[in-house]
């Protein structure tokens, strides 16, 4: 069950550079995530943060209860340039675009082991 998403279309940085601040966010807490995002030297982390922001701001709840439990980098739209080469040859440039799609779900409350099923796994 999803409380807020957000996506991010047509981002003009190549989907692998983006994927590498989307694994360090995935899975962490949306407070924490910003956090991270904020010291991180990457060109990638300023709008993936106003992504989280965005979601944050979709979800009816605190950023405080709320974690990334799905994020998702995929290419986008690919615009193709040429450069000249030696011998009067072109060379074929790629420049690259994303897509990120961002989910996030409240944290579950910890369920405390009882002492009851520990006893029974020991003997």
């Amino acid at each position: 069950m999803t409380v807020a998403s957000a996506k991010l279309s047509n981002y003009r940085q190549a989907p692998r550079k983006v994927r590498l601040i989307a694994d360090l966010v995935r899975g962490k807490s949306a407070d924490h995530a910003l956090a991270l995002l904020s010291m991180l030297p990457k060109r990638g982390s300023e709008p993936m943060s106003k992504l989280i922001k965005s979601a944050v701001a979709n979800a009816k709840t605190g950023a405080t209860e709320l974690y990334i439990s799905k994020i998702e980098v995929n290419g986008g739209v690919v615009f193709k340039r040429m450069m000249p080469r030696a011998r009067g040859k072109g060379a074929q440039i790629k420049k690259r675009t994303s897509h990120i799609t961002l989910s996030l779900d409240k944290k579950l409350p910890k369920k405390e082991k009882s002492q009851a099923s520990s006893t029974k796994s020991q003997s």
